[in-house]
């Protein structure tokens, strides 16, 4: 099989409309297709619903531990978006790439898919695997079926490194992410017989403010992290629906609100002093007027945060592939928590710039697709004892 570059994966790879809320079962025929023609084959890892799958992909040797290049395929939506090309055809202008996933993270995938006949020929002493994901942008979910069949094998790589848009800066922690959502129920009334309902919005909003004032409490922490750009844990609220018109009092009202935690806060423990808010403080004089009334919580998701030494042979190995010393810190979540949660040393090093991701006319530069190149190719070099 003719060998494909970088950019020739890529523009394969954005035609796919992976969008999360898609199957990428017909992007993993390709790539398996592509694998296929240099010797290779792979094992899926599926969802309950046979829809989507993960990837695992080894070249080299079984028999000792190795090195994972991890990516996820899905994107987030263009909907709404204003692009001036299509999402989903790779555009060169000017040296830089356009096309949805071109930085998040399908051109780090490009690259190690562009790698692989090299791989298939040099002598590899440590394997190389390839994890291609799905579900990322929703929480990080696919991955998880693949690592929880990794978890119960005996060998584990010795690295993994998370191909997300850092501009080829090897990052070596992030935030634990904890979205959640709060349904509150109240009891409908006429509005003018506002003292027999329950306002589900005006219940609501005191929460808010508690979730305000515990974000306003964690930011003024004295121990801060300067590599973080927001060297504190955060809360957000981000959606709040509810009513259905002016003079009823509000019978329900949703919220989505998100925690994002350094590693030095446990973002359980703040959910708890949230929820011990509205069930001891809110809810009693809601139940007083109607039973029913109340709060329910429900975790949309759990990102584990990363947190790896800055000393630690994965961030020292990072660093040499990537040709550079520095390192730091990001407040978005990403896989790596998850691999390291199982015992495997990660690390966040891909090409691109997370301010263009999940924007229109999203973008990665050429030379950033020429850095993870030469990343890969460090990478084969140090697998073959080089």
């Amino acid at each position: 099989m003719a060998h494909l570059s970088t950019v020739d994966i890529l523009g394969k790879l954005v035609a796919f409309d992976t969008t999360s809320r898609n199957s990428n079962l017909p992007l993993l025929d390709w790539v398996e297709d592509y694998l296929a023609g240099h010797g290779i084959s792979g094992e899926r890892v599926y969802d309950e619903t046979g829809q989507k799958a993960n990837l695992w992909v080894t070249i080299g040797p079984k028999d000792v531990a190795g090195y994972v290049l991890s990516g996820h395929v899905d994107v987030v939506p263009v909907d709404g978006q204003d692009w001036s090309t299509d999402p989903f055809s790779l555009v060169e202008k000017d040296g830089r790439y356009f096309g949805r996933g071109t930085c998040d993270m399908k051109g780090f995938v490009a690259s190690a898919l562009a790698a692989v006949p090299a791989m298939v020929a040099a002598p590899l002493a440590k394997p190389i695997h390839l994890a291609i994901s799905y579900d990322e942008e929703v929480g990080c979910r696919g991955v998880r079926t693949l690592l929880a069949v990794l978890k119960e094998r005996p060998l584990k790589p010795e690295a993994c490194f998370v191909g997300e848009p850092t501009n080829m800066q090897v990052v070596i922690a992030h935030k634990t992410g904890r979205p959640m959502r709060v349904t509150v129920k109240g009891f409908e009334a006429h509005s003018s017989l506002r003292p027999h309902g329950v306002n589900a919005i005006e219940e609501a909003a005191k929460l808010i403010v508690r979730i305000n004032e515990i974000g306003q409490r964690l930011a003024a922490r004295t121990d801060l992290d300067p590599l973080y750009a927001v060297p504190f844990s955060t809360t957000s609220v981000g959606v709040i629906r509810g009513g259905t018109v002016r003079n009823i009092v509000a019978g329900e009202c949703v919220v989505d609100f998100d925690l994002r935690c350094v590693a030095g806060d446990d973002p359980h423990a703040i959910v708890a002093e949230i929820e011990a808010y509205a069930y001891q403080v809110l809810e009693p004089p809601m139940k007083a007027i109607h039973a029913g009334a109340g709060f329910t919580f429900q975790e949309l998701a759990l990102v584990p945060g990363l947190d790896t030494a800055a000393d630690a042979p994965v961030t020292v190995l990072a660093k040499r592939l990537a040709g550079r010393n520095d390192h730091a810190k990001v407040a978005y979540g990403t896989e790596a928590g998850l691999f390291q949660q199982i015992g495997i040393p990660s690390a966040i090093v891909g090409p691109g710039s997370i301010e263009q991701a999940h924007k229109p006319d999203e973008y990665v530069e050429a030379g950033e697709l020429a850095k993870a190149d030469a990343f890969m190719g460090r990478l084969i070099a140090h697998a073959s004892g080089a």
